[in-house]
């Protein structure tokens, strides 16, 4: 069977119904369309069922019921036991679902009436990827009944009731072992839940040119290599550390000094030349206690931050772990702004704009500064997006979680692919929502889900070591949205190299695994 899994786009519902359209006008006749689509899911149902399994497919009233039944008729002839039930009356299906449908030759039951269990494989052909109403009647009591059961289930295109743009459940959903779609996948594959619910997803070439893809210009990606791979930094054989940039991490006071550093041994393994710690000077005796390859900078905050980064060869600059909320971090946030390098804002640095907009202003901060007359007006989202759009040319990375997204951004609508897009565009920063489905998003509108984050990277310090691996990518000068991209991919990558008890510390050095597949 043809295979396009190895594709990048993902399509939406909108998208991949103007994916079909193109095709037939392009010439490709519906008909063969659905007949390769039902002959895909004949035969990855071959894979999961022994020859002369018990097989009971589910069809619904429209396209998704046609594959179903080339798929039944299909597998009938290869010697499997199988049964169809119709949702719907026979003599209400239209186009060419009614084509295929009139050459199935065995009977229709109703969806209400097959025993469930008396099967070795259910194939869900109920609803497609573009349902967006909850799931009713006989549909939703066979859906409770599929799910109930300890019968595998292969989906076709979406698990029944998944919403596929957004990945969410309309209501009722059918929790499929596998699913099978075609051309491209799309969101709601790779966002969760529908990730879980979908299981392992297998995508068929059917026969759509891909050229339509230059019609219908997605913008929407799994982030993958192939997203990023032709950005990633590299090295002439007269490279020296200069020529692979200068990061600078800003570290926090001296009870908060891990993040910083974890921080900068990301940025120094992910390539970066040069790795220095800004540090208070408080906390400069704990930090030069614990960095060797790292430099260490000490500076008065905030206002001393300008002269570390008058340094034009210091070009990238990480502001937010363990440095505080407060004034503080806010002013150095628009110093780092104003002086030219690539910045990337992380944890304290996003909720000190958003929270301290709402508060009275007084509060130092850990960092010890009280704001004065050059701060300026009060802290706040509009403040931060005004300054990161002063300079479209100085990149700018917003790495938040879902947290700290809602304190910065508020309650935007939408899936999570599209409050991504919305605040990226509204900010005029890339922004990484983080996450184990993340999506980094720029302002453009390219949007890439991440999906290869195992569970083992929820741990205490992986996001500083993902926000200094992208200033260490940005230091090298790749684009902000494909250094961003790339080290979301390279953080999971090193998390799955490293294996389960990981702990942050782990990453940098996991990752020196992972890179030399980018020689």
């Amino acid at each position: 069977m043809p295979n396009a899994d190895d594709a990048i786009e993902l399509l939406s519902t909108m998208e991949m119904a103007a994916a079909d359209r193109l095709a037939v006008a392009a010439g490709v006749p519906s008909l063969t369309l659905m007949a390769r689509a039902g002959e895909a899911v004949a035969e990855v149902a071959g894979t999961m069922a022994g020859i002369g399994a018990r097989i009971l497919v589910l069809a619904g009233p429209g396209n998704n019921g046609g594959d179903g039944f080339v798929a039944a008729r299909r597998l009938l002839e290869q010697g499997y036991r199988v049964r169809l039930a119709l949702l719907g009356e026979l003599a209400a299906l239209k186009g060419d679902a009614a084509r295929y449908a009139a050459r199935w030759p065995g009977p229709v039951e109703p969806v209400d009436g097959p025993s469930i269990r008396d099967c070795d494989l259910i194939i869900d052909g109920l609803f497609g990827a573009g349902l967006s109403r909850a799931i009713e009647g006989p549909a939703a009591e066979a859906i409770h009944a599929v799910n109930a059961s300890d019968v595998p289930v292969l989906a076709i295109d979406v698990p029944s009731g998944l919403d596929g743009t957004t990945g969410k459940p309309t209501g009722p959903v059918i929790e499929a072992t596998r699913t099978i779609t075609f051309f491209r996948r799309k969101p709601g594959h790779v966002l969760l839940p529908g990730r879980e619910l979908c299981g392992p997803v297998t995508c068929a070439d059917i026969g759509i040119p891909a050229s339509v893809l230059d019609q219908i210009k997605p913008q929407t990606f799994v982030n993958s290599p192939a997203v990023w791979r032709a950005a990633l930094p590299r090295q002439k054989a007269d490279a020296h550390k200069y020529t692979r940039g200068h990061a600078v991490i800003i570290s926090g006071p001296a009870e908060s000094t891990g993040a910083a550093r974890l921080s900068a041994r990301g940025a120094l393994r992910v390539g970066a030349g040069l790795v220095t710690v800004a540090s208070p000077r408080a906390a400069f005796p704990v930090n030069a206690a614990h960095l060797t390859a790292i430099m260490l900078k000490p500076f008065d905050v905030p206002e001393g931050l300008a002269a570390v980064l008058a340094d034009k060869r210091r070009n990238a600059v990480l502001i937010g772990p363990g440095c505080g909320v407060g004034q503080a971090t806010c002013r150095m946030v628009e110093i780092a702004l104003a002086s030219g390098p690539a910045v990337v804002l992380d944890a304290d640095a996003l909720t000190s704009f958003a929270e301290l907009s709402a508060s009275a202003g007084s509060d130092p901060g850990p960092l010890g500064f009280l704001p004065g007359a050059a701060t300026g007006s009060q802290p706040s989202p509009r403040r931060l997006f005004d300054a990161i759009k002063s300079d479209a040319k100085r990149p700018a990375v917003l790495t938040p979680h879902d947290g700290e997204f809602q304190r910065l951004f508020g309650k935007l609508p939408g899936s999570r692919l599209e409050r991504a897009r919305s605040a990226a565009a509204e900010s005029g920063a890339v922004v990484v929502l983080k996450g184990a489905d993340t999506c980094i998003a720029a302002p453009d509108g390219r949007v890439a889900i991440n999906e290869n984050a195992p569970p083992w990277l929820a741990t205490a310090g992986s996001g500083d070591v993902l926000a200094g691996f992208i200033t260490g990518l940005l230091a090298q000068g790749a684009p902000a949205f494909e250094a961003a991209a790339s080290a979301v991919w390279l953080h999971g990558a090193s998390a799955e190299s490293a294996g389960p008890g990981l702990i942050a510390e782990d990453l940098p050095e996991a990752l020196m695994q992972v890179l030399p597949l980018f020689k």
